[in-house]
């Protein structure tokens, strides 16, 4: 089960590789080297190829027998650093999308209200009215390229993942994309988003509520590519965005939830079991939305029931956010109990009272709620976390709803056989690549074949238009970047919380860097039961 001599992952072949059968060249030849044996004197290397294909094929079906799945539990918290509840003292939690989430219809009623401000009050064609919200089209997480109507997922390192890009419902050949983008699939640093997903050419949408827009987008613009109607991006852009933030500021939104709770909220009952479990545990509760105190009261009662505010020491509403967490200049203002403005000055935070507006300068200020001791949870990785953890050492909890779903796709069977197989056959790829006859050349370009194959499959399995919303292929996403730099720890909902004892520490797992893999599961993946070189190696100092 050894693999060829190569140094490993990552580790530097001999230019110069022996002709099969014979030793290199200052190499210990046999398994003392850490090599397995190459093709016998007069043997062929495509025939040995394919053995070494087979051999692989068989010992990864051996390592994943029946019944090895479900191993990842999707109601399970998940650390990206080390964060001990028992030293946090302070919660605090966004509304939307981390108290109170939502059902999928929601997203339909945002998409057909937009639509219909569109056609009747930006007086685009009728025709759009015939368009209904397709679930499960977009992604959180994808890029927008304005100029070039181009909606696309994003790795890490700032390239497009070829086969995701859209312009309006029909996918753009790849080589039209990196022709777009001046021969490559890169997408230079100015032109990406700033640190809010905000840049002069690109947009990332990063909230669940831009589901229904991402889609409204490629709609619009499917018509009017199929119509042949001439548009201008960016005031296209500008109207669709227009149109689904009338939405939520005329409160539109607010009205079809409050009206029928039951069909709209999720999981309200399993919101009181968390936070009256802190509060027994005499932690501190605050709330920091940007919704409007009638609609979260009316949610908070019927998930908690009407005494919710005895919950919490602080609740903050209409805050602004991310403006909340940089700008110095709103002050707080005090709501009375029908939720009217007073007009006193602020110089204390009250329990149970509700305050609107303000600024986190004046909250720290006022409650010395600082650093390691809080634990703010919210669904936008920029509205609510990143200057939370980066500026001011809160520690941060991202609910992140898609997990689950990406979770269960992951326990299947069809998911583990083929990331593992890919894994194996990526291993052997770059370990025969040393082999250069023509035969042997049409044999790894079969396997590359293959691996495109079983990468387009995996990729299906969560999305057919764009993936997953954590990778690209083998690398992060841009979405997952953010993740792990913004947030402790992440979950699908807020719920999670109750299978956590209230001290309990979260610890990440050590993951590999490229220079450790020789020594984790992958190595294991691609045949090597032991390290290559792993004995010479131990003498490098």
């Amino acid at each position: 089960g050894q693999c060829p001599g190569d140094g490993g992952h990552g580790q530097p072949r001999d230019p110069h590789p022996a002709a099969p059968g014979r030793a290199r060249r200052g190499a210990e030849p046999g398994p003392a080297a850490g090599s397995q044996p190459l093709p016998a004197e007069g043997a062929d290397t495509k025939t040995y190829l394919w053995a070494r294909y087979h051999e692989m094929k068989k010992l990864v079906y051996d390592l994943l027998p029946p019944g090895v799945c479900n191993l990842l539990n999707p109601a399970a918290i998940y650390a990206n650093n080390e964060i001990s509840l028992g030293d946090v003292e302070i919660y605090g939690f966004d509304y939307d999308y981390t108290l109170a989430q939502y059902s999928n219809l929601l997203h339909s009623m945002i998409f057909n209200t937009a639509r219909d401000i569109l056609i009747e009050q930006f007086k685009y064609p009728e025709g759009l009215g015939k368009y209904d919200y397709i679930p499960g089209f977009a992604i959180r997480g994808l890029h927008y390229d304005v100029q070039k109507s181009l909606l696309m997922k994003i790795d890490a390192f700032h390239y497009v993942q070829l086969g995701t890009a859209y312009r309006g419902l029909k996918p753009v050949p790849d080589e039209e994309v990196i022709e777009l983008y001046g021969g490559t699939q890169h997408i230079p640093l100015y032109q990406m988003s700033d640190f809010y997903g905000k840049g002069p050419s690109l947009k990332q949408f990063m909230d669940i509520f831009s589901l229904p827009e991402m889609t409204l987008l490629s709609s619009v613009i499917d018509y009017f590519i199929t119509h042949g109607i001439e548009f201008d991006q960016v005031h296209l852009y500008k109207d669709i965005s227009d149109a689904i933030r009338d939405v939520h500021v005329k409160g539109v939104m607010y009205k079809w939830i409050e009206k029928d709770m039951e069909q709209y909220i999720l999981h309200g009952d399993e919101i009181y079991a968390v936070l009256n479990r802190l509060v027994n545990h005499k932690k501190k509760l605050f709330l920091i939305t940007n919704s409007p105190f009638s609609f979260v009261d009316k949610g908070m009662k019927h998930m908690v029931g009407k005494n919710w505010r005895d919950l919490f020491d602080m609740v903050i509403v209409q805050a602004d956010k991310p403006n909340f967490f940089t700008d110095r200049r709103k002050p707080f203002r005090k709501l009375d109990d029908k939720g009217s403005l007073q007009w006193d000055k602020i110089n204390q935070l009250e329990k149970g009272k509700i305050y609107k507006e303000g600024n986190l300068f004046d909250f720290l200020r006022l409650t010395g709620w600082r650093g390691s001791k809080v634990l703010y949870f919210g669904d936008h990785l920029y509205s609510d976390l990143a200057d939370l953890m980066l500026r001011h050492g809160w520690r941060t909890g991202a609910i992140v709803p898609e997990l689950e779903t990406e979770i269960r796709i992951i326990n299947t069977e069809q998911y583990m056989h083929s990331l593992t197989w890919q894994q194996a056959l990526t291993g052997l790829l770059e370990r025969m690549q040393m082999y250069q006859d023509a035969e042997s050349k049409q044999v790894l370009l079969e396997w590359m074949k293959e691996r495109q194959e079983i990468r387009s499959l995996t990729k299906n399995l969560f999305n057919p238009q764009f993936g997953s919303i954590f990778r690209t292929f083998h690398n992060p996403t841009y979405f997952s970047r953010r993740l792990v730099r913004f947030s402790g720890i992440y979950m699908a909902s807020i719920s999670s919380l109750v299978n956590y004892d209230v001290n309990f520490t979260f610890y990440p797992r050590r993951t590999p860097l490229q220079h450790e893999a020789p020594l984790w599961m992958d190595q294991l993946c691609t045949g090597c039961m032991k390290t290559p070189f792993l004995e010479e190696m131990v003498h490098i100092r």
